[in-house]
């Protein structure tokens, strides 16, 4: 053999040696492995074919065979998300939209043409993210399927939109950005009652505000049947890693996300599941320590005089206080809050001024290290109309999410701002934005 051949079989059998896996690169993990011949692979395809016959768990966490499958770090991250959701199944992905989108992929079914049967029907609470709500109308749409909305909280409406047609229910909790949280006694009762009536329909619940550190009993214990989540928020908690997940104890439902996402991608790919394995384990502790802050901050602004309303979990005055204290054990680090008399404009005026306190950044997502502010209906709801925004109680809103610094300086960016905020004009922010940015780029 040549020595650049010799050079480049060496390195890797080096490599090999090291790790114990057989990655094809001297360097790092490799999007496959030297598999030394067939009966591996026929091993591989009759441990998939046990999964999907068995009922029993998901085909996502067999051996890192290719990528588009797994990796040896999605399969670590996957076994600790399975104990932190109690789940039997858990798939790993790109987003936490793209975790959404798979479950109402396989979810919604399509218009029958043979049995002249029209698609399947959704039910989604008004309070979910707009592209979560905009990807499932278009979907429903393409499908010959139908969406009905009903309004959070409101069990008669959730019972009564409910149809023997119905593929699924899907809320989240906490919501955003009223922070809303699920009544769990109230959606037992009534997907009981629903499925004598429309066997097979599904609870799906997008944990993504709340986190799996929330709940008093897990979401999967209390009777949901399927949880999404963005990882890219109370799990990473860092604002590096882009990722998403879901969890359940339905089998059919998880090997079906798996079938799918190994046709199309989406996949969560190795090197970001190893930097999210790094920190995963101190993402509990952080998240703890950014609630508390964000529960501080809040009884700051719900005191203010300058202030008419504030959104958060730990709040008396949540419009959900009762099923909070039966079924939650943490209030999330994201709240609202609207202003005394302020309109849309003033609105996104005063969430500028706060961010020129530097300590609070603007920026969209939430769960990092620096606390973040935005104005809802800029980032979030820019499309919307007036009236639907207002329909839907997301007017004239500023959204923080607390960090990791201290309550206090956070506090005394929020009170400078409400009292000489509007002394900033608009030609004063403008300015400061392009001081900032040229700094930077010295």
């Amino acid at each position: 053999m040549a020595e650049a051949t010799q050079g480049i079989h060496r390195a890797i059998d080096d490599h090999a040696r090291r790790t114990g896996i057989p990655y094809l690169h001297p360097d790092e993990p490799t999007v496959q492995l030297d598999l030394l011949g067939s009966a591996q692979v026929i091993a591989w395809q009759e441990a998939k074919a046990a999964f999907l016959f068995a009922s029993e768990g998901c085909w996502s966490e067999l051996p890192h065979l290719y990528a588009r499958y797994g990796t040896t770090a999605t399969a670590a991250l996957i076994a600790k998300l399975k104990t932190l959701e109690h789940a039997t199944s858990a798939v790993v992905c790109d987003s936490g939209m793209q975790a959404t989108a798979l479950v109402f992929d396989v979810l919604m079914e399509p218009f029958d043409h043979a049995q002249g049967r029209p698609g399947g029907h959704a039910v989604i609470m008004r309070q979910v993210y707009n592209k979560t709500r905009s990807y499932l109308e278009w979907l429903a749409a393409r499908l010959g399927g139908s969406v009905t909305v009903v309004d959070d909280g409101d069990g008669a409406a959730l019972a009564a939109a409910i149809t023997p047609a119905t593929r699924f229910v899907f809320a989240e909790t906490f919501t955003n950005p009223l922070v809303r949280a699920q009544d769990f006694d109230l959606l037992r009762a009534v997907m009981a009652e629903a499925r004598a009536r429309a066997p097979g329909v599904r609870l799906v619940l997008d944990t993504t505000i709340a986190s799996p550190w929330a709940f008093a009993v897990p979401p999967l214990a209390s009777g949901v049947d399927v949880v999404v989540a963005s990882g890219t928020k109370s799990l990473g908690g860092n604002d590096r890693d882009l990722w998403g997940y879901l969890a359940t104890n339905d089998s059919q439902v998880a090997n079906a996300v798996m079938d799918l996402m190994a046709m199309r991608g989406g996949m969560l790919d190795w090197r970001r599941a190893e930097a999210i394995l790094r920190s995963f384990d101190d993402a509990a502790g952080a998240h703890a320590r950014r609630s508390a802050s964000a529960a501080k901050v809040a009884a700051f602004l719900a005191a203010h005089p300058r202030v008419s309303e504030v959104f958060h979990p730990s709040l008396p005055a949540h419009a959900d206080r009762a099923a909070i204290a039966r079924h939650y054990t943490r209030p999330g680090s994201l709240l609202s809050f609207r202003v005394k008399d302020a309109d849309e404009a003033r609105t996104q005026h005063l969430a500028d001024a706060l961010a020129t306190c530097i300590i609070v950044r603007y920026a969209l997502s939430f769960d990092g290290l620096a606390t973040k502010v935005n104005h809802h209906r800029t980032v979030s709801e820019y499309f919307t109309a007036l009236d639907q925004l207002k329909r839907n109680g997301f007017d004239r809103l500023i959204r923080l999410a607390l960090g990791m610094e201290e309550a206090n300086d956070v506090i005394a960016a929020l009170n400078w701002t409400l009292h000489h905020g509007d002394a900033l004009s608009a030609g004063d922010l403008a300015d400061w934005q392009q001081q900032r940015a040229s700094a930077w780029s010295r």
